[in-house]
């Protein structure tokens, strides 16, 4: 599990996947309810990977895209 992605689950509201996915991981517990349903994780690593899903998908969509500006000149070139 990387430690950055378990950071930032810990530091989420109590009530959101990803804190209640940590709790689980750091707990050693492969069980999660959330919204009313239940997951049973096969393993801790598979747990820890829904979370790094999790994790990098909020990441994404909290990106901001890159732009490049393309510049081109005719001087010089006869």
């Amino acid at each position: 599990m990387d430690p950055t992605v378990l950071a930032w689950a810990l530091a989420q509201p109590a009530s959101t996947r990803a804190a209640v996915l940590a709790a689980a991981f750091t707990g050693g517990t492969t069980r999660v309810t959330f919204d009313g349903r239940t997951v049973e994780y096969r393993s801790l690593d598979e747990l820890g990977r829904a979370l790094s899903v999790l994790h990098a998908a909020e990441n994404s969509a909290a990106r901001r895209p890159s732009v490049t500006l393309a510049s081109f000149s005719r001087e010089g070139s006869k």
